[in-house]
């Protein structure tokens, strides 16, 4: 026997009947059979939504406004059975209400830090504004350009009560800035960071976490500072999950930078309660499906917090590879207490990228993306992705790295090959780098220049360094002359966004505010979730149910 989800007339001998709660009374709309009216009530998901049946046909359909009546309470009108009924379903639903009561958000979405700015000021105070949570991008800042950000959000939020966080990225090459980034936090009332690229805990990480903690009465932990980790590795994810090593905090009690009562209390609480399962993103990744680490990280959320009989909800969020409202539902019932976006902002206006870089954004297909050698780890051979299309920068930082690994310093390239990365590579001589390198250096941090007197490998790999830093800071300010050696991270979810959104009103680069990508992303992702609810219930959902397309939202 067909089901009669099949949508077909059925015969009145085929017709197979389910057990009821009564019937529907139709109101205002007629009830939806057929696609384009299956199609229209699925997109309103703010109203109650009765399953119901054709009684003829044996067809299951939805009605909408109406009411439920008994049996007896025909009185001539018409009815149909009613299987079920969905309460509304709203966009700021789809994540774990704890993620929204803890950080005092309305949706469970967050614009994720883009460095060296491009997750700007402005993208930051837009989206606390409009309900969600947005991370300044200040990996590979200069703290007192940090501090600059800071006053810029706070000038514009203080007061409001409104949430919003900045970045902290693990620095192995230049730990005094990742502790003085954490300091200029704890100082300026900082209370959510965003830890990124860490491979393992630093006492930097762990005392920003500590810092703050109080025990309330009832013996409960209060912690003043969140962490929201990234991780694409369980190994990773288990640091982060669980308390602070002792040593590491009673090293930090010695040496005065937390008190002895918060070394205590560290002890009892994970050094995150909020984790982001990234997935194949732009910049650090792991390339992985979030389909199959998800789960995984869910699973270990789980033992360790049974392990460790914590109290509080730790929330673990979804990361990478979220372009498209159906990728964001479908990390939601994956069971994703909250989304993070990253490259689809990176083409909002709001963000500190270049127009140009915008618009070579907006051209990016799915697959025009490559991985290429990260500035910040050049050195530990750490790949971030970037846009391929319209970008020579790529093959050139290979390039780069396969000449640091072949050679133990400049003066040990043959001639041939050093004339080749400074006419194709790096457009400009090392000798003329090398004087940058010592300017800059010398301001930051003397001590790069130091090794670099006593380790010609050093050297070399500061020059490369060079090129790789400059390259994403040409992407920013839109240098004419170096377009083929922008940097611009970048990850699948760029293509995908794309097209999605082709024809729409966020085709157009100048249209993609932060604020509309991210309420189309959840609207698209709710009635798409309404959609997959229907079908499980038999209803014969049509496959435009499944494309929401994209639309002004205020």
């Amino acid at each position: 026997m067909s089901h009669p989800a099949a949508g077909a007339a059925a015969d009145q001998q085929q017709v197979q009947s389910f057990p009821t709660q009564g019937a529907w009374s139709v109101g205002g709309t007629a009830p939806a059979f057929n696609a384009d009216d299956l199609l229209a009530a699925v997109q309103r998901v703010r109203e109650t939504c009765h399953v119901i049946q054709d009684p003829l046909t044996g067809r299951i359909g939805v009605g909408l406004d109406g009411r439920w009546i008994s049996h007896d309470q025909v009185n001539g009108h018409p009815t149909w059975p009613l299987l079920a009924t969905l309460p509304p379903l709203y966009p700021e639903w789809l994540g774990d209400r704890s993620f929204l009561e803890v950080h005092g958000v309305r949706f469970p979405y967050v614009a994720g830090a883009m460095a060296n700015g491009i997750a700007t000021p402005a993208l930051v105070i837009e989206m606390a504004k409009a309900g969600c949570l947005g991370f300044f991008g200040a990996a590979g800042l200069h703290a007192d350009h940090v501090s600059t950000a800071l006053d810029e959000i706070q000038a514009a939020l203080g007061g409001t009560g409104l949430p919003w966080g900045s970045n902290l990225i693990h620095s192995p090459q230049e730990p005094a800035l990742e502790a003085k980034v954490v300091e200029l936090y704890l100082q300026r009332g900082v209370t959510k960071v965003s830890a990124s690229a860490y491979m393992k805990l630093t006492p930097t990480v762990v005392r920003y976490a500590a810092t703050g903690l109080t025990q309330l009465a009832d013996g409960r932990v209060h912690r003043r500072n969140s962490v929201f980790c990234k991780i694409s590795r369980p190994e990773v994810a288990r640091h982060f999950l669980s308390p602070a090593p002792g040593p590491m905090l009673d090293q930090l009690v010695a040496d005065g930078l937390i008190t002895a009562e918060e070394g205590r209390l560290a002890r009892l609480v994970p050094v995150a309660e909020d984790v982001i399962v990234e997935a194949d993103s732009g910049g650090h990744t792991d390339n992985r499906t979030l389909t199959a680490l998800f789960p995984i990280i869910v699973r270990l959320r789980d033992e360790l917090s049974a392990e460790h009989g914590y109290h509080r909800p730790i929330r673990v969020g979804a990361a990478g590879g979220l372009g498209t409202p159906s990728a964001v539902a479908a990390a939601f019932a994956l069971g994703a207490a909250f989304v993070l976006t990253g490259s689809v902002n990176q083409g909002a206006i709001e963000s500190g990228l270049s127009v140009a870089g915008k618009e070579m954004l907006a051209k990016a297909g799915m697959a025009d993306v490559i991985m290429a050698p990260a500035a910040d780890m050049f050195e530990l051979g750490v790949e971030v992705q970037v846009l391929k299309r319209g970008t020579m920068f790529a093959p050139r930082a290979h390039k780069l790295y396969e000449t640091y690994r072949a050679y133990p310093g400049l003066d040990a390239i043959p001639s041939d090959v050093r004339t080749e990365l400074e006419t194709r590579v790096l457009g400009v001589s090392l000798d003329e780098i090398w004087s940058q390198c010592e300017s800059f250096w010398g301001n930051r941090d003397p001590g790069e220049l130091t090794k670099a007197a006593a380790d010609p490998k050093h050297k070399m790999a500061l020059c490369f360094r060079w090129y790789l830093g400059r390259s994403s800071r040409w992407a920013i300010d839109g240098t004419g002359p170096r377009r083929l050696d922008f940097q611009i991270w970048c990850g699948p979810a760029m293509g995908a966004f794309n097209d999605w959104v082709k024809g729409s009103f966020l085709e157009p680069p100048a249209q993609r505010t932060a604020v509309q990508i991210a309420r189309n992303l959840l609207e698209g992702a709710a009635v798409i979730t309404r959609a997959q609810q229907l079908r499980s219930y038999g209803v014969a959902m049509p496959a435009s149910a499944f494309a929401y397309t994209a639309r002004p939202l205020a």
